[in-house]
């Protein structure tokens, strides 16, 4: 085994959603978890749920020579369970829960919320950096704010899952609520569920 060979076989490579980046980052170098490398995929794809499993199929492939182990840093996120087979099929794990908003929360506590909290809209701190790119111009709400009461109208107030303690970001998610007529409601999670996942790596 040549030496690179070597180093390949001891790395496990996190294939992971952009929207994620930032708090794998901070987890990876908190914990000096120097094993693990990481690749994203575009944020935006959660715009387009439908391409998620393929592209995730072909970052798996591109990247399986070069790494022991890879782990999907993705739930299920609106593909309907195809995610889940395609990973299983390929032989790689991956992040259990629905969707982000859940494994930051922790999957357990966010389903004991989900029967009462059936008219909440959910943030995370990167969708309240991205609201503009991620809600609000992608909804029309930029050229229609009209289609703001025919979106949201069943909603009652936006919940911001808080994965940092970080004052600006709380006044934004305020301002995101207050524009789409909901109550608000911040939560603090920090990392939940995502930083046991990788912790297990």
């Amino acid at each position: 085994m040549s030496p690179a060979e070597g180093a390949a076989a001891e790395r496990v490579l996190l294939i992971a959603c952009g929207a994620l980046a930032t708090e794998i980052l901070a987890l990876k170098a908190a914990n000096r978890w120097d094993h693990l490398d990481l690749t994203c995929l575009p944020a935006n794809l959660h715009l387009y749920p439908e391409r998620i499993t393929e592209a995730v199929a072909a970052a798996v492939e591109k990247h399986r020579p070069h790494h022991a182990a890879i782990y999907v840093v993705y739930a299920d996120c609106g593909t309907g369970g195809r995610l889940a087979a395609k990973c299983a099929e390929l032989g790689v794990e991956m992040v259990p829960g629905p969707h982000c908003y859940a494994f930051f929360e922790g999957n357990d506590t966010f389903a004991a919320h989900a029967e009462s909290e059936t008219t909440a809209f959910y943030l995370t701190d990167f969708l309240v950096r991205q609201f503009e790119a991620f809600v609000w111009r992608p909804m029309g709400f930029d050229r229609h704010p009209e289609l703001i009461a025919m979106m949201f109208g069943n909603y009652e107030k936006l919940v911001y899952l808080a994965q940092t303690e970080d004052p600006a970001l709380d006044a934004k998610a305020e301002e995101s609520a207050t524009r789409l007529g909901l109550a608000y409601e911040r939560r603090f999670t920090g990392y939940g569920d995502l930083a046991r996942e990788l912790a297990q790596l």
